[in-house]
């Protein structure tokens, strides 16, 4: 069994299989197996859904961890047209812990951020698991000046499991940094959509997240630390991660229901991984519905409302 398959997927991936190998004998012609195949993918699909009807909020957050689940840059290639990557903060560094350019949604220019864990060790090691240094925000920043610059909608993805916590972000002011997005995006004169497709946590995820709106992937999770942090602060042991989970509402139906999100985004049964191109489809029709309504407000009615917004999250 592959190490990409977590536990409560094996009974359905032990099923794909068996399928798999009936179907290759059923090809080479010697026997007729196409009623058994039929009635073993349609228990198979009854199966999914019967797992993924009941998922605890820890499974939840390895579904957001799930090794073969969409990145950012997968979805900017499958969404976006004529994107246009820069580099660097032109400060300090490169940041490859995050991506970022102009492209084009459905013809229209945007500007697109998103994190980016990588998937290689090699790769991920270079991108730093997606954990973004100071030059990161300010790279981020930068994108969003420019952005305004031009009248080009906002778009990010945030995956992270949070900002860099080493003593050289610590050293380059990592506070500072995202305390400065969220005020530079608080006023930014133009349409700010954010979709958290994965782990959405801690600074590192709202250093990228205020927004006109937040759009938030089924099987995704936001939080102000993740479940392991809050389980080792509160019970001395990360094994108490499960309990922390539940405890602190951090999955999209709970979100949604405190109002934190605003809009819960359908993933293809089983994950978003078993179809990436039916979730970057659902993703891009939601970033086109979401600009329509917002793109007829002027400016200041934009930050106006956004200050609204954020206010009333506020107050909750």
């Amino acid at each position: 069994m592959s190490l990409d398959v977590l536990d409560f997927e094996r009974p359905i991936v032990e099923l794909e299989q068996k399928i798999a190998e009936l179907c290759r004998v059923d090809s080479a012609g010697d026997v007729n197996l196409t009623e058994e195949v039929a009635r073993l993918k349609q228990k198979s699909i009854s199966l999914t859904k019967s797992v993924f009807s009941r998922l605890t909020p820890q499974q939840i957050v390895q579904l957001a961890r799930h090794p073969l689940r969409p990145h950012s840059e997968d979805y900017i290639q499958h969404i976006f047209t004529d994107f246009d990557e820069q580099q660097g903060d032109r400060h300090s560094g490169k940041a490859p812990a995050i991506l970022g350019g102009t492209a084009r949604l459905d013809g229209q220019p945007v500007m697109v951020i998103g994190q980016e864990k990588g998937r290689s060790t090699q790769d991920r090691i270079a991108r730093n698991f997606g954990m973004m240094q100071p030059e990161g925000f300010r790279k981020a920043l930068r994108l969003m000046k420019l952005a305004e610059k031009f009248s080009l909608p906002v778009i990010t993805f945030i995956d992270t499991p949070g900002a860099n916590p080493g003593i050289v972000a610590e050293e380059r002011n990592q506070s500072e940094a995202i305390a400065r997005n969220l005020y530079a995006m608080s006023e930014l004169r133009v349409p700010i959509i954010c979709v958290v497709i994965g782990e959405g946590c801690s600074g590192g995820a709202l250093g990228i997240g205020v927004g006109d709106r937040i759009l938030m992937l089924q099987y995704a999770y936001y939080a102000v630390i993740s479940p392991e942090g809050c389980a080792s602060i509160l019970w001395k042991s990360n094994e108490k991660a499960g309990d922390a989970a539940a405890a602190m509402q951090i999955t999209a139906p709970e979100l949604k229901q405190h109002g934190l999100i605003d809009e819960i985004l359908a993933e293809p049964l089983g994950g978003a991984h078993r179809d990436m191109e039916q979730m970057a489809s659902t993703i891009k029709s939601a970033l086109l519905s979401n600009l329509r309504s917002l793109q007829d407000l002027t400016p200041a009615a934009l930050v106006q409302k956004r200050y609204e917004y954020w206010v009333a999250k506020g107050q909750m």
